[in-house]
């Protein structure tokens, strides 16, 4: 499991949630296949965006879950949602 903050906050993070096309946006993570979520908008939606900011939940915080798909389709799908190149 690994995160990371977008520069760009809640849009980016929301563009990228968008254009990812292997992994599941999920509210939770776990389970065999990638899954990818935006903790402020789910696990964590329920506190300020204060109480958030305290806790280093940014809006543009991205967690993700990484599975048994193959590697190098994974990385390509992710360069192209960072890219905001549009689904094909």
């Amino acid at each position: 499991m690994i995160s990371f903050e977008l520069h760009g906050g809640l849009p980016a993070a929301e563009q990228f949630l968008s254009r990812t096309r292997l992994a599941t946006v999920a509210v939770s993570l776990g389970g065999v296949e990638t899954l990818v979520v935006r903790p402020a908008a789910a696990v964590h939606s329920n506190l300020s965006p204060q109480e958030r900011a305290k806790t280093g939940i940014a809006d543009g915080l991205i967690r993700l879950s990484v599975g048994l798909e193959n590697t190098d389709d994974l990385l390509a799908d992710f360069e192209q949602a960072l890219a905001g190149r549009a689904h094909r």
